[in-house]
């Protein structure tokens, strides 16, 4: 690998890594709070928007379809994938079921990782034999839908109307995903018959390796920093009331008993005369 595939590659990263910062993919509170008075288009409105948002979803949806060439291939692979995460995604959120969401979608980046491996020819080269692709996006996708089901159980659901509202919520999942893919098929397909597609493509799913490392180290940063912190030190989820304690003046030793060290004594007695 070449240094400009390297810079490349570099750039790549950290533009994934400011755009996350930007397109969190955690519901914002006025996203909860429509979610709450709206009624089941609302539902499927933010599922859409969601989906839209969310790239770690998108870019392992990216990876899947990169070098499928035949539309059926294509509706095999997503298929397998919808049904994945629509099955956790509807079964974890009616029957409560949760977990920390930085761990599950620390293990979504690794998922992207595992698309980017596999595009990249990574397991025929160090394995001799690729797992089969279309199990792996089937086991994927219940991962993917329950991130999903994580980030969805942040709201009060209540009990009335639940299954309609679950259901509408994945049903705009899945209208979002279908048409973040028809703008990735059309452009993979154009880009296709252009003569840099195999110079490119492999420098592109080594980017999504990379945006994977970054994106499980990001989720694994705020999930330390939000589980234990009082393990790292950081009892707040900031760097800042570390250096803010250092400054806080001490105690002097000794006056829990009334009385001060010595040199702290003869400070005292020379500044009264």
């Amino acid at each position: 690998m070449n240094m400009n595939i390297l810079i490349k590659l570099f750039v790549l990263g950290l533009i994934l890594l400011a755009a996350s910062q930007v397109m969190a993919h955690g519901m914002s509170e006025a996203d909860q709070q429509a979610m709450l008075d709206g009624g089941y288009l609302q539902y499927l409105w933010l599922g859409a928007t969601h989906m839209l948002t969310g790239y770690d979803h998108l870019l392992f949806v990216f990876g899947i379809v990169f070098f499928l060439t035949t539309f059926m291939d294509v509706i095999k692979y997503i298929t397998a994938f919808t049904v994945g995460h629509s099955i956790t995604l509807i079964s974890a959120t009616l029957m409560g079921v949760t977990a920390n969401y930085y761990l599950i979608d620390a293990v979504i980046a690794l998922s992207v990782c595992y698309i980017g491996f596999e595009n990249t020819g990574g397991f025929r080269k160090y394995f001799e034999k690729s797992p089969n692709l279309l199990l792996a996006v089937f086991l994927f996708g219940f991962i993917h839908g329950f991130g999903l089901s994580t980030r969805l159980q942040q709201l009060p659901l209540g009990d009335d109307g639940l299954i309609w509202r679950i259901l509408s919520f994945n049903l705009g999942i899945e209208l979002g995903q279908v048409g973040a893919l028809c703008i990735m098929v059309a452009l993979l397909f154009k880009w296709r018959r252009t003569q840099s597609f195999l110079q490119i493509s492999n420098v592109s799913n080594n980017g999504l390796i990379v945006a994977g490392v970054l994106l499980f180290l990001m989720q694994m940063h705020g999930y330390l920093h939000t589980v234990n912190p009082d393990e790292f030190g950081f009892p707040e989820d900031n760097h800042s009331h570390a250096h803010e304690a250092m400054a806080t003046p001490t105690t002097p030793p000794g006056s829990e008993y009334g009385i001060l060290p010595e040199n702290k004594t003869s400070d005292l007695l020379s500044r009264s005369h």
